[in-house]
């Protein structure tokens, strides 16, 4: 039996940092423990995921590219590049399955630059504010996705 497509879940510059930078607003938690959690919950929903990161756009969009034919849908928390990336929205824009963006923060709290994303022209749901778990949320939004399709 082959094995399902997994999930792409793309984290965006300064990710890396995640428990080190700002912990008042991107809480205590490390990249690897979020890893971690996606990794049980995608077992226990029968689901496999590519956890990846980069501080580099260009290998992001790489990623949306190369989900276009070996994944079944997207998660991502583009970081910064929310805001800037006018070429990952045009991969996404490329990318017939779901897509999910993630912000560990609620962007709309914060600076008015923060306010705007490209990604969520083409994201079919933005979880936003929930602290590392809006992985979570979005991996089990994603497994509903999946399911409907």
């Amino acid at each position: 039996m082959p094995q399902p497509k997994p999930i792409f879940l793309l984290n965006g510059p300064n990710l890396n940092l995640l428990g080190q930078r700002q912990p008042e607003i991107y809480g205590s938690q490390t990249l690897d423990d979020v890893g971690v959690a996606v990794a049980a919950l995608a077992a226990e929903l029968g689901l496999s995921v590519r956890f990846l990161q980069s501080n580099h756009e260009g290998v992001l969009v790489d990623w949306v590219q190369e989900a276009r034919s070996e994944g079944a849908g997207i998660i991502i928390n583009p970081g910064a590049y929310s805001h800037t990336s006018i070429a990952l929205l045009d991969a996404l824009n490329a990318f017939d399955g779901p897509v999910l963006e993630v912000h560990i923060s609620n962007i709309h709290k914060r600076e008015a630059f923060r306010h705007h994303s490209y990604v969520s022209l083409r994201a079919d749901g933005v979880i936003a504010g929930f602290g590392t778990e809006g992985y979570l949320l979005a991996l089990r939004r994603m497994a509903s996705l999946l399911v409907a399709t």
